[in-house]
């Protein structure tokens, strides 16, 4: 790998040292050296090995990072790493392996829904605090039995709300779902429903797709023949460019609107005809090349765009959430004072729950009684312009 530069290692150590406690944990006789191990369980191979192969390039690059600012003190992170072929149950033998080895501190899972809502039971009963990238608001609730699970993903009551803004700015009275037929999915749908009838839109029909689908013209035909003004893709990435290319090939005229689960490349490639001009809702980070650093935590996200950009040719939406993740921990973990074995999940599990952070994604809050920390703030509206996605306006 190509070492970090100078400029961005100084930015990422000012930016550690401005989110963790100061002081004692540097320094003196007593430094702890120990690792801090931050065990994923990700999606390698299978159907959403796109997006887990983004997190584990995400994670590597920022324990990269983090390793060479500093801002740890003498303590390193370590990354232990397991394919979960895109399976609940292989995903759940990873984490009783993690949560039985008394040297990780913490798990990060990717964005499988039914993996994080299917773990829970056995997370709750290890006390291993984890982080998952899955949307699903089953990942954190109900909280008296989610103690141990955290997430990292927009919501979709905070995404239902910025894109029913957004029609209500374009004057769109008439709207059709095409939605996931999962976890994410339905509560997208129930979200829509909700912010649609207080706006006044009306929802003309709404038609599911499994996860693993890549045929969606079906159902797309049945949406476009309802004759919707706009037609709002509530889908991951993949599903979301099929769903707009058979929207465009059935003559579909009209405005298309992306869920942030549809959040994918910043390049849209050979999708980019039939998504000139629709409207996504994502956080600031995908396009933060549009947007002037007046602060150090957009300076911060500026840096992240450009450092991944350069390792990997490309930049993903999704990346900044598995980097989030990465920072939370080890800023927890600074912050428990590192004790060994269960006392120090439980302790790093405390800290977790109050953990503030002007994060790569955006602002980042967790409290007792909310363990889904993307502020709402975070999510604005992009458009896809040339190819590519912009900031909106």
């Amino acid at each position: 790998m190509s070492p970090i530069r100078s400029a961005s290692i100084a930015a990422l150590a000012s930016a550690v040292l401005a989110t963790t406690l100061t002081g004692c944990q540097f320094g003196g006789a007593q430094e702890d050296t120990s690792p801090i191990v931050i065990a994923a369980d990700l999606e390698l191979s299978g159907a959403s090995a796109p997006v887990g192969k983004v997190y584990q390039r995400a994670l590597e690059l920022k324990v990269e990072q983090l390793n060479a600012s500093g801002a740890l003190g003498a303590r390193k992170v370590e990354l232990r790493v397991k394919d979960n072929r895109s399976d609940a149950a292989e995903s759940l033998r990873n984490i009783s392996d993690f949560s039985g080895d008394s040297s990780v501190s913490a798990v990060i899972m990717g964005g499988c829904n039914e993996c994080a809502v299917n773990a829970t039971k056995t997370i709750g009963e290890k006390r291993v605090p984890t982080i998952a990238l899955a949307a699903s608001a089953a990942v954190t609730e109900p909280i008296a039995e989610r103690r141990y699970m955290f997430k990292l993903a927009p919501n979709a009551t905070d995404s239902a709300a910025a894109l029913t803004a957004e029609l209500r700015r374009g004057k769109v009275r008439r709207v059709a779902v095409l939605h996931s037929d999962d976890p994410y999915g339905k509560e997208g749908l129930a979200a829509l429903e909700g912010e649609l009838g207080k706006a006044k839109i009306k929802l003309l029909s709404a038609e599911t797709i499994r996860p693993t689908d890549t045929d969606v013209s079906g159902q797309v035909a049945d949406l476009v023949a309802k004759k919707p003004e706009a037609l709002i893709v509530w889908t991951p990435s993949e599903q979301a460019s099929l769903a707009a290319a058979s929207a465009r090939q059935g003559g579909f005229a009209g405005s298309l609107f992306f869920d942030a689960a549809a959040a994918g490349d910043l390049f849209l490639g050979a999708s980019a005809k039939s998504t000139e001009r629709a409207t996504l809702i994502f956080t600031q980070t995908m396009v933060i090349d549009d947007v002037i650093a007046t602060t150090p935590a957009k300076a911060a996200r500026r840096q992240w765009f450009q450092d991944y950009t350069a390792r990997f040719g490309g930049y993903h939406g999704s990346s900044s959430f598995a980097a989030d993740a990465v920072q939370l921990i080890a800023d927890a973990e600074l912050r428990a004072g590192g004790a060994p074995g269960k006392a120090g999940r439980d302790a790093l599990r405390d800290v977790l729950e109050t953990s503030q952070l002007d994060g790569l994604s955006g602002p980042i809050r967790m409290t007792p009684d909310n363990h889904s920390g993307l502020m709402p703030q975070a999510l604005t509206p992009l458009v896809a312009r040339g190819g590519r996605w912009r900031l909106a306006g």
